[in-house]
């Protein structure tokens, strides 16, 4: 009998040390204590488009800046045959993340040229015709404007509106991997 009462004291002493600390073996480890730092976008390749992904989307065509629009009329920019043809399809293309409106983001524009200025942030500046709104699975934190990057994703045409940002687009690609161009 002596040796039970100390296991139980024992027992309790542990019980009342977790419940006094706050400790639930519920909580995830360190939930509450470590801070969480978003990563780079050229972190989240691997998990934004996993290796098979080729083997089941099949490959991307690539598009050039000057393929997007065949023309101008006073209804607006006109999408080239080629864009329209790849609606819905698998693209990839190569240029220069614009500097975002926030550090952290869901999409960004891509621009054929680094853009020094946001044009959101700026009156002084204006977006180029021929960007290309890239959406993301995930929020990223910002690239530096003057890395070349390549994106490849699905092609979508047709005015769109960023309820968030109040941004219209006209051509996006819905992103399946983003990485540094060569």
């Amino acid at each position: 009998m002596n040796k039970i009462i100390p296991w139980r004291w024992l027992i309790g002493i542990i019980l009342g040390f977790m419940l006094a600390g706050g400790f639930s073996p519920c909580d995830p480890p360190a939930a509450k204590t470590v801070p969480y730092r978003e990563p780079s976008l050229f972190f989240r390749t691997a998990q934004a488009a996993p290796f098979w992904d080729q083997w089941f989307l099949g490959p991307a065509t690539p598009v050039e800046f000057s393929e997007m629009y065949s023309g101008a009329s006073s209804l607006g920019l006109q999408f080239s045959q080629k864009l329209t043809d790849l609606q819905g399809k698998r693209v990839s293309m190569t240029g220069f993340m614009a500097p975002p409106l926030k550090p952290t983001l869901a999409f960004f524009v891509l621009t054929q040229v680094p853009m020094a200025v946001c044009p959101f942030c700026s009156t002084d500046a204006d977006w180029p015709n021929n960007i290309v709104v890239v959406k993301l699975k995930e929020p990223v934190t910002a690239l530096p404007f003057d890395q070349p990057i390549r994106v490849t994703g699905i092609l979508e045409l047709g005015n769109e509106l960023d309820a968030e940002t109040g941004f219209v687009s006209l051509v996006r690609i819905q992103a399946d991997n983003v990485e540094k161009a060569e």
